[in-house]
């Protein structure tokens, strides 16, 4: 049986900054959305809290797990759920991509998943990130999965246009979901001027950004 590579990304209804919650209390978080690429079968999914017992399923199925800071934010949020689950994967044990640690390793800086979309890869979006939080509270839930799924076709195009510089795929394939190891490669970063906080341009093949450091 092959198993799946799967991208997803998670809403909580809530978050550290909510004064019920509290920075790293990872237990009171809720799942509002989850969001999950299929390489399997070429699909995207949504799932809603109530529905967790069917992602674990999806889950079990997976070889790997990619996503943006999901050892940050996702895995620990959603290992929360699965731990209450009987025969639930354990996330951390599996094999995992996190995009936000990759760019961290190969440029020194951090950029936020809002930076992906539009100009770096060719998306649109319909909110930010910011607004997540309140489509949930007014139940706009619909919304919320389209948000959601969006954020995840960040993922699933970012890992795509990396793919395209990486090694390790083995003879001529480069499909994404067969990456052996995540590396980042034709990197140029062109300083404007020699102040520390200036702006640069950070060049990832595809995927570019601009950083201020």
């Amino acid at each position: 049986m092959k198993l799946d590579t799967l991208v997803f990304d998670i809403e909580t209804q809530n978050f550290f900054t909510d004064p019920d919650v509290g920075w790293d209390n990872y237990a009171a978080l809720k799942i509002s959305v989850v969001a999950v690429y299929s390489y399997i079968e070429d699909r995207y999914y949504c799932y809603e809290e109530h529905e967790m017992d069917k992602l674990a399923t999806m889950f079990r199925d997976a070889r790997r797990i990619v996503g943006f800071s999901i050892n940050r934010y996702d895995v620990p949020v959603l290992n929360n759920y699965f731990q209450r689950l009987k025969g639930a994967p354990k996330l951390w044990e599996m094999e995992r991509v996190d995009l936000l640690e990759e760019i961290e390793m190969a440029t020194g800086s951090r950029i936020s998943l809002d930076a992906l979309p539009g100009a770096n890869l060719g998306l649109s979006k319909t909110h930010h990130s910011s607004e997540a939080g309140a489509l949930y509270r007014e139940g706009k839930m619909e919304e919320l999965k389209e948000y959601c799924r969006e954020r995840c076709e960040a993922h699933k195009g970012a890992l795509r246009s990396l793919s395209q510089t990486k090694f390790s795929f083995g003879a001529e394939q480069k499909d994404p979901a067969a990456i052996e190891k995540v590396e980042f490669a034709n990197l140029q970063i062109s300083p404007r001027s020699s102040n520390a906080r200036s702006r640069i341009k950070i060049m990832i093949n595809y995927i570019h950004a601009s950083l201020l450091f």
